[in-house]
């Protein structure tokens, strides 16, 4: 029907006329209270973001010189972020004369996959940028 007949057909029934696509030919239109639309197109909206999950990309930060048990718990750490789904972005920092030895340090990053191995994947290998070797871990597939 024409968009005028519509419209005289909702006032007349007091109720809106709703264009739910008004760029299709022809326009689609649905007779509802535009108030009581609006609520349930939010309600929906609102639900939808609910079920979905954002990843987040968590750090951890290591040193050069970190301890076998410090390691281990920042390991742990890591495991928790990957279940819950995130991905995490592992940082070795290099502060002072610690830049003389980053040859070494690789293995610290190595030990730590080690670690997390049998949850985690590498996603982005080691790589040094600046004073800081950085390499990204998410969940196996």
């Amino acid at each position: 029907m024409s968009s005028r007949e519509a419209y005289q057909l909702a006032k007349d029934q007091d109720l809106d006329l709703i264009k739910i696509a008004p760029t299709a030919k022809p326009p689609v239109c649905k007779i509802a209270d535009y108030g009581k639309y609006r609520y349930e197109q939010a309600r929906r909206e609102k639900e939808a973001k609910k079920k979905q999950h954002v990843t987040e990309v968590k750090e951890i930060r290591l040193s050069p010189n970190i301890d076998e048990n410090d390691l281990n718990t920042k390991a742990n750490q890591a495991k928790k972020f990957i279940e819950k789904g995130d991905k995490v972005k592992v940082t070795l920092r290099f502060r002072g004369r610690e830049m003389a030895h980053m040859g070494t340090t690789k293995q610290i990053l190595d030990s730590f996959m080690e670690k997390v191995v049998d949850v985690a994947a590498v996603e982005k290998p080691a790589k040094l940028e600046g004073r800081s070797m950085i390499m990204v871990i998410g969940k196996k597939a």
